[in-house]
């Protein structure tokens, strides 16, 4: 029977996000009937590098996180080829129930041994290890001592967990020190969590100071590095390295694959009873989940190899950050607090001014993401920048002017 198929209210129709989605949708079309490019979810052709083709034209592109160029490295592209040839696309399993590949522990060994550490795991996704490391480890007992800009992933780890969540404010060990005073007493363990990069602010945490306010009153700590490691201290180790901070000096050092790896996924280092008990029996990170493809494990290995056998990449990128950041900032725009790494906002206030600065700057040949609430505050949406090692100095310069050419304009 071909009967058409009629579209009815939605019990969600009224749900925030839908709202916030339609309203999106509802600009999209708009900018569309201006014959402007949309900045949401326009694909791409070729490799997401230092260029990429979108709208039928080759651009300068600063909305890559593939810090180091790894995700088009031909080293990496081979290892991600060869380990399909003997692995196949998916090891079709969870790790504990016939999943495991010899892939699997070769990568925990590393990045053990870059962490100092005694054990890894790695996963299928560094969001979903953010939130199942904490629905793991915490309970409605427990209690999240956050910072005030954690990323999402964070802080769905701490629904997920059930367990009390309190904020301090942003890379302020006084602010950690109160907040730990009233509130770590009424909790049966306390984690306190930060990120060695801020991903929105371009900003570095104090982290010695943090982490001594956290053990005063006896907490664990959990350091996310999606957006640090590869990308500081000298030979792109993150921030341990920036620091030089032995491995133990927190308890869990989490990161993901798909920054400067240039694959896909996540992983967690620590103590070996804790990584132990999180591959056998860790909902999303090893039970209850498909192994990481072995494709994305394979390059990952590549990449690492690569950041062995040319530490020039680093120097590059951190040099490139520091370029960017100045060339901003000499011209006048506001980047908050950033400290001229790879990440560097350009903020621009509300009233959609940096979703129409995107669509401008596509027509200058130049993209970069539009960075709107809630994933900033209002007020605070912003161009987000990304450097990469492989960008050269005509690309940021050039980038820049045409951010100039446009806000003038608007």
């Amino acid at each position: 029977m071909n009967q058409q198929v009629k579209a009815r209210k939605s019990v969600f129709d009224d749900h925030p996000e839908v709202v916030m989605a339609r309203q999106r949708l509802e600009f999209s079309s708009h900018v569309a009937s201006l014959g402007m490019p949309n900045p949401y979810l326009e694909p791409h052709e070729g490799f997401n590098a230092t260029t990429v083709r979108k709208y039928g034209r080759e651009m300068i592109n600063f909305s890559s996180y593939s810090y180091l160029g790894m995700a088009g490295h031909p080293r990496v592209r081979a290892a991600a080829k060869a380990a399909i040839d003997t692995y196949g696309t998916s090891v079709s399993a969870s790790r504990v129930v016939s999943g495991e590949i010899p892939l699997y522990t070769q990568l925990e060994g590393k990045l053990a041994q870059l962490y100092d550490a005694e054990d890894a795991i790695v996963t299928t996704s560094g969001y979903i290890t953010n939130a199942a490391v904490l629905g793991f480890l915490l309970g409605p007992q427990d209690i999240a001592v956050c910072d005030a800009l954690a990323h999402n992933s964070l802080v769905s780890g701490t629904r997920w967990s059930g367990c009390r969540r309190v904020n301090f404010r942003h890379n302020d060990p006084a602010s950690l020190e109160a907040v730990l005073r009233m509130s770590r007493r009424t909790a049966k363990r306390a984690l306190v969590v930060l990120e060695g990069h801020y991903s929105m602010e371009g900003d570095i945490p104090p982290l010695p100071e943090l982490i001594e306010v956290a053990r005063k009153y006896d907490c664990a700590v959990m350091i996310d590095e999606a957006h640090s490691f590869g990308v500081l201290g000298a030979g792109g180790r993150g921030v341990r390295e920036l620091y030089g901070l032995p491995g133990d000096a927190v308890d869990i050092w989490m990161g993901t694959l798909s920054k400067a790896l240039g694959s896909c996924g996540g992983f967690l280092a620590g103590n070996r009873d804790l990584m132990m008990a999180l591959k056998y029996t860790g909902p999303g990170l090893s039970m209850f989940t498909g192994g990481p493809a072995p494709s994305a494990i394979a390059a990952a290995l590549g990449a690492l190899e690569v950041l062995e056998a040319e530490p020039e990449r680093v120097q590059r990128l951190q040099s490139n950050g520091k370029t960017l950041w100045k060339l901003v900032t000499d011209n006048g725009f506001e980047t908050g607090i950033a400290q001229g790494t790879p990440i560097v906002p350009v903020i621009l206030g509300g009233g959609g001014r940096a979703a129409l600065a995107s669509t401008k700057l596509i027509e200058e040949g130049v993209n970069v993401s539009p960075i709107m609430a809630p994933a900033v505050p209002d007020g605070e949406e912003r161009l987000r920048f990304f450097a990469t090692s492989e960008h050269t100095t005509d690309q940021l310069t050039t980038g820049v002017e045409a951010l100039v050419r446009v806000i003038r304009a608007m």
